[in-house]
C-alpha cells in the first residue's frame, strides 16, 4: 500500500517533468509563476491574496498540464490530421489561454494597485 503510494508520487512528479521538458509555454508559466511570487513576497501579500493567487496559478498549470494530456492522447488515437482531433486539441489549447487570460486578470486586480502604491507613494 505504502509502495503504491510512493510510486503514484513518482509517476505525478515525472508527469509534471515532462510537460516542463517538452511544453515550451510551460516555461513561459514557470517563470511568470515564478515572478509573480518573487513579487508578492516582496509587496507581502496578506492570506486572502496569496490564497487567490495560488489558487490561479494552479488552475493555469492544470490547464496547461491537462492540453498536454489531451495532446498526447489525441495523438495517439489519431495519428493522422482529423477534423475531430483538431478540434480536442485547439479547445484544450483555449482553455489554456482562457486560464491565463483570467490570471493576469487576477494578478493585475491583486498586485497591480500594490505595486502602484510601492513605485509612487502618496
Amino acid at each position: 500500500m505504502l509502495k503504491q503510494r510512493i510510486l503514484s508520487f513518482k509517476f505525478a512528479f515525472e508527469g509534471i517533468g515532462y510537460v516542463l521538458r517538452t511544453q515550451p509555454n510551460a516555461w513561459i508559466h514557470a517563470l511568470i509563476t515564478l515572478v509573480v511570487i518573487i513579487v508578492s513576497f516582496w509587496l507581502s501579500l496578506d492570506n486572502h491574496e496569496w490564497a487567490l493567487l495560488i489558487l490561479t496559478i494552479v488552475v493555469v498549470w492544470m490547464a496547461e498540464m491537462s492540453n498536454t494530456a489531451i495532446e498526447a492522447v489525441v495523438d495517439l488515437l489519431s495519428p493522422e490530421i482529423q477534423q475531430k482531433a483538431k478540434i480536442a486539441k485547439d479547445v484544450s489549447a483555449g482553455a489554456v489561454l482562457i486560464s491565463a487570460i483570467g490570471a493576469i486578470i487576477v494578478g493585475t486586480l491583486i498586485i497591480g494597485p500594490r505595486i502602484f502604491e510601492k513605485l509612487f507613494p502618496a
